[in-house]
């Protein structure tokens, strides 16, 4: 007699920890397909959903009854009427009742119209995200009002939204705990003020880059639940508003004041002085040099875990003082500061072997003494920034590769110490999941081996102008990185068809950077097209050998890519009105200086895709011989037309009716 299947051995809930604990969602979505038991149960407590396509939406709020997350991002189709259409019929907005978090950035065709039929139908609402929607203004924030529940709202730069729209938020949502105004640079103190009267259970507020002054932070330092302040390039901002949260917001324990031209050591010192539970401070690029009543003040700071000083002038001194004092430290940036020794940094990651974080991008002086003390001391390192650091030799990596084996993210651009030994030796971190090797000319097919060999869970690989890796390294990369999904590979120029084709087995790639690569043509394009069906991003910028063919398969087979880059290709007016036409969610495309293209076929591939574009880029000669009617309904739809001048003028490219 046959055996049953195992699986209807095991319990529902069984079943449901083995999908928990999978990490990975294209391996929850193997599962699902392969088995029936899976595709149940994920149907019944499937949580989250992202979808592409409105019409179905309907259909899949059916299908997964306990949604509570819907994402329509990248729905490019999303606008008033569709929303009406689809949850108006009968009892069609039942099925979103249990929706609490809305996902609608750069939903740029939604308005007040849709966002009053979406918040109707979701009474449980707590979360919503309308962050780079061009079109959101006063009426869609007043709109949005009338969620009542709403806890955490994202509004990041809606720059049309105005000191109007936030007090229509702030006074309909006075249970709002999380707000993030970033780039709403028609927000002014008075739109603040009024916040912080009408939101007092506010407990993580993102201010940056408004054009605030101090009375916003007057306001702000009446806000008793404030753990969180985020302030980046707020540059009317001075020490004197700084000195408002000295007694201010009692429970402050992150502040962001990055950026912030006028803000001083002084200003942050009465901040310490009056939060010394504080856990994290950025102050990158704020001034040019630690003080020393700053560096004092630090020691106050017992449980402070992440500090960004990004910029600054220190010294041996400021480490030693961090190292003594912060003991909890996991986090420090230093990116570009200037003064940072090998013996500053034995000091600091002696103190603190805590240490996960470190960014030490263009501190050009410290050596391998310094990785050997943070391989040493710092075991439980996760992310590394090395970025210029050009006294570092593989001896780094052999270091790394013996000791920090939970490594995670590790970028040695520009580091031209790296060669294949050294990336031998770095194949040990075997954790690894990004890997940025840009301008590191002294590595080869060989090194990439080892690190596709042991390496199996790498998700992003920066290869930019790494000029000696070419197909064979790309054949490694394919048969020992089947999880890669970000992949630069810009003017690698002995990167050929062959090495596309190896590609094309990477089936899990979905942004990938081809930039330059003038050995490639429509052959490889073909086979990575058929092979990498993911794909969403994809730069073939001065890829001058690829012919409408292989823009053709690109049409054909690539329909998820949401972003292209065709600027300086060999495309003709048929090729690039089928390729935008057919490809069904393209949102962000850039167009400049196709030459093979009329001012005819701009304006039919304009026509083919402006239902879903939201960005696109042009030569800004272009938009005087386009019809005004095609850039009207661009921007009508809230597509944003960015323009680039040409290197010659823009009538000397004209050859007939083509650009």
């Amino acid at each position: 007699m046959e055996s049953p299947p195992i699986l209807s051995l095991l319990t529902d809930d069984l079943l449901l920890q083995v999908l928990s604990h999978l990490p990975d969602d294209s391996d929850r979505k193997s599962l699902r397909s392969a088995c029936r038991a899976f595709l149940r149960l994920d149907s019944l407590h499937r949580t989250q959903l992202r979808i592409l396509r409105p019409e179905f939406l309907p259909g899949l709020l059916r299908k997964y009854p306990k949604l509570e997350t819907l994402d329509l991002s990248v729905c490019p189709r999303v606008d008033d009427a569709t929303m009406t259409a689809l949850l108006s019929r009968g009892r069609r907005g039942e099925w979103m009742r249990g929706i609490k978090r809305l996902v609608l950035s750069r939903a740029a065709g939604l308005r007040s119209g849709g966002l009053e039929v979406l918040v109707r139908a979701c009474p449980g609402l707590e979360a919503v995200d309308v962050s780079y929607c061009c079109g959101f203004g006063d009426r869609e924030a007043a709109a949005l009002s009338g969620a009542v529940g709403l806890r955490d709202v994202r509004m990041d730069k809606c720059l049309d939204l105005s000191d109007v729209g936030l007090a229509k938020v702030a006074v309909g949502c006075g249970r709002l705990e999380r707000l993030s105004l970033k780039w709403c640079l028609e927000i002014s103190d008075l739109g603040v003020g009024l916040l912080c009267k009408k939101c007092p259970h506010l407990k993580h507020l993102d201010i940056s880059f408004l054009k605030v002054t101090s009375d916003s932070i007057q306001a702000i330092g009446t806000l008793q639940k404030l753990e969180v302040l985020a302030m980046a390039g707020c540059g009317l901002v001075d020490d004197n508003g700084l000195r408002f949260l000295e007694h201010g917001c009692p429970s402050l324990q992150v502040l962001d004041v990055s950026r912030c031209d006028k803000v001083s050591s002084f200003g942050l010192v009465s901040v310490i002085r009056g939060h010394i539970g504080l856990r994290q401070l950025d102050a990158g690029y704020c001034f040019l040099e630690l003080s020393t009543t700053l560096l004092h003040q630090l020691k106050e700071l017992k449980n402070l875990n992440r500090i960004r000083i990004d910029g600054a002038r220190v010294s041996d001194s400021t480490f030693q003082i961090i190292g003594t004092n912060c003991k909890f430290l996991v986090e420090i940036g230093l990116s570009k500061c200037k003064g940072v020794t090998d013996k500053g940094l034995v000091e600091l990651v002696s103190a603190c072997p805590n240490m996960k974080i470190l960014n030490l991008t263009c501190c050009d002086s410290i050596t391998d003494a310094a990785v050997s003390a943070i391989a040493e001391y710092c075991r439980s390192l996760l992310s590394l920034k090395v970025e210029s650091c050009n006294l570092l030799t593989e001896r780094s990596l052999h270091l790394l590769g013996s000791s920090s084996l939970l490594l995670k993210d590790l970028d040695l651009t520009d580091c031209s110490g790296v060669n294949d030994a050294g990336l031998e030796y770095l194949s040990k971190c075997s954790e690894l999941l990004c890997l940025k090797l840009g301008l590191c000319t002294n590595i080869s097919a060989k090194g990439l081996s080892h690190i596709a060999s042991n390496c199996s869970k790498i998700r992003e690989l920066d290869l930019y102008r790494c000029t000696g890796i070419g197909d064979d390294g790309l054949a490694a990369l394919s048969s020992g990185c089947k999880k890669l999904k970000h992949l630069n590979l810009s003017y690698c120029n002995e990167v050929t068809d062959r090495g596309l084709q190896y590609l094309s087995q990477v089936e899990e790639l979905s942004d990938l950077e081809l930039r330059g690569l003038v050995n490639i043509a429509d052959k490889g394009l073909t086979a990575l097209a058929a092979g990498c069906k993911r794909l969403s991003a994809l730069d073939l910028k001065h890829c001058e050998n690829i012919n409408d063919s292989g823009f053709w398969s690109l049409a054909y087979y690539s329909r998820s890519l949401l972003q292209i880059n065709l600027s300086h290709c060999g495309i003709s007016d048929v090729g690039l009105c089928m390729l935008v036409g057919n490809l069904s969610q393209l949102q962000d495309a850039k167009l400049v200086n196709l030459t093979n293209v009329s001012v005819q076929g701009f304006e039919l591939a304009l026509r083919a895709c402006c239902v879903r574009l939201k960005k696109v880029k042009l030569l800004a000669s272009l938009g005087f011989l386009l019809s005004p009617e095609i850039l009207n309904t661009l921007r009508a739809r809230g597509c944003r037309i960015r323009n680039k001048l040409g290197e010659t003028s823009f009538f000397s490219c004209l050859s007939g009716s083509a650009i």
